[in-house]
């Protein structure tokens, strides 16, 4: 299983990026895909999960409204649309995955791609 995560930059406060997520060797209708974030000085923390039997999601409390995760099952890919963003978003911002795990929790997942840095300037 491999995961490539892509789409982070540098943003001011108020503006959007959209990270994807390719994902091969894993087969997304029994599988869990999300976003988890580390940001320094802080613990990783989940961003957005789904798992894709049943389309249940979590976000982290902070969201609030502002993120949507979502797939393209043509290209394997997850997204991450990030809207409204605030400098407490600056963070490196992994995609991980399970075909058996699922929720909040980020040592539940197996694979990990490498980060993706977001900075969001005010």
């Amino acid at each position: 299983v491999q995961l490539q995560a892509s789409g982070g930059g540098s943003v001011q406060a108020g503006g959007s990026l959209r990270l994807s997520c390719a994902v091969s060797g894993l087969t997304f209708d029994r599988s869990t895909v999300g976003w988890f974030r580390r940001a320094d000085g802080k613990e990783r923390e989940i961003v957005a999960s789904r798992r894709w039997t049943d389309d249940s999601t979590w976000y982290g409390d902070f969201v609030k409204g502002r993120f949507t995760i979502s797939r393209d099952n043509a290209k394997n890919t997850v997204y991450l649309q990030m809207n409204n963003l605030t400098p407490d978003d600056t963070a490196v911002y992994h995609c991980a995955a399970g075909e058996t795990t699922w929720g909040r929790q980020w040592y539940n997942y197996d694979y990990w791609g490498q980060g993706t840095l977001v900075t969001v300037s005010s």
